[in-house]
C-alpha cells in the first residue's frame, strides 16, 4: 500500500467485495450472537442462515467490535504504509462500534478520524465510497470526512418491513409504535432520521407499501445524477422486481446496486425486509 489516508468502515455498510478490493476499503465485522454462538458478520453467519434462525424464533442478537479489533486494524493499516485513517461507522443510535473505534483511535500509531454518519446499509457505504474517491485523488483527511459527511446528509434511506416486531425487540423502535401497527395490521414504511428509525406512513397492504416505497425513491431521486441501493432479506425477488421499476424510472440513475442486508441488521428487520437508500451525487 502506498503512502495514503486509508478507509475503514464496519461490516454493515453492505458494499460489494469487488467494489471494497477495487478502494481499498477495509470493513470490520460486526457479530451476531446466535444462541451462545458468537458469529461475525460477512464471515461466519449468512444472511440466509440468519433468516432461518429467525423464522423459528431462535433467539438472536448482536455486539460491536471490540476496542481491541479496531486498534489491530488501525495498526496493520499503518503498518502498510498509510498517514492517516478516516473510519466510518454506521449510526451510535444503533451500536457502540462508533464508540469502541474511538477508544482505540486514541492509541492508534497514525492519526484516525472516527466518523458517527448516522447511516446504515449501503447509505452508509455510499459515504464510505464518497471519501475513498477523494484519498484516491490524493485528498487529506479533512477532505476525505468533509466528503463522507456530505455523503450522510444528502443520503435518505427508506425501509419496508412484515412485522415492526424485531425492531421492537432490539429497542430499534418504540414498543407502542409496534403494537399499534399489530393491532391496525398495518405494513409499515419506516426511515432514517437523524440516525434513528422512524415510521413514515401506514399502507394497509404489502402491495401497496412496496408501491409507495417505489414512489417515495423515485420522487427523492428526481432527475439529478444519482445512486441507489436496494437491500432485502429473504426476498430477492421482490428486491429485483422494485430494482428493475427504479431503473425505468428514474432518469438522473448512475449506479444501482442491489444485495442482501447481512446478518447484523437482518436480526433487527426480520425477513421480508425491502429497503431503498437514495444518495445524490
Amino acid at each position: 500500500m502506498s503512502r495514503h489516508v486509508a478507509i475503514v468502515t464496519d461490516s454493515t455498510a453492505y458494499l460489494p467485495p469487488q467494489t471494497m478490493e477495487r478502494h481499498s476499503i477495509t470493513a470490520v465485522p460486526l457479530t451476531v450472537v446466535l444462541g451462545d454462538r458468537a458469529l461475525e458478520e460477512g464471515t461466519e453467519i449468512s444472511a440466509r442462515s440468519l433468516a432461518l434462525a429467525l423464522q423459528k424464533r431462535r433467539p438472536v442478537t448482536t455486539s460491536r467490535p471490540s476496542p481491541a479489533m479496531f486498534a489491530e486494524t488501525y495498526g496493520k493499516i499503518a503498518k502498510a504504509g498509510a498517514t492517516g485513517i478516516v473510519s466510518l461507522h454506521l449510526s451510535a443510535d444503533f451500536s457502540g462500534t462508533y464508540d469502541a473505534a474511538v477508544l482505540a483511535a486514541k492509541d492508534a500509531p497514525v492519526p484516525v478520524r472516527v466518523v458517527d454518519t448516522g447511516m446504515v446499509a449501503m447509505a452508509l457505504g455510499f459515504c464510505a465510497l464518497a471519501a475513498a474517491q477523494v484519498t484516491e485523488a490524493g485528498g487529506t483527511l479533512d477532505e476525505a470526512v468533509a466528503a463522507a459527511e456530505k455523503r450522510a446528509g444528502a443520503t435518505s434511506a427508506f425501509f419496508y418491513v412484515d412485522t415492526l416486531d424485531y425492531l421492537r425487540r432490539g429497542g430499534r423502535i418504540g414498543a407502542a409504535q409496534a403494537l399499534l401497527g399489530s393491532a391496525l395490521a398495518v405494513k409499515p414504511l419506516l426511515q432514517l432520521d437523524d440516525g434513528r428509525i422512524e415510521m413514515l406512513e401506514k399502507v394497509r397492504t404489502a402491495s401497496k407499501a412496496i408501491a409507495r416505497l417505489e414512489e417515495i425513491v423515485a420522487d427523492r431521486a428526481g432527475s439529478s445524477p444519482v445512486d441507489i441501493a436496494v437491500h432485502h432479506l429473504a426476498a430477492p425477488e421482490r428486491a429485483a422486481a422494485l430494482a428493475d421499476r427504479l431503473r425505468a424510472r428514474v432518469p438522473g440513475l448512475v449506479d444501482l446496486y442491489t444485495s442482501e442486508v447481512g446478518a447484523v441488521i437482518g436480526a433487527h428487520t426480520g425477513p421480508g425486509l425491502l429497503g431503498a437508500i437514495v444518495s445524490p451525487r
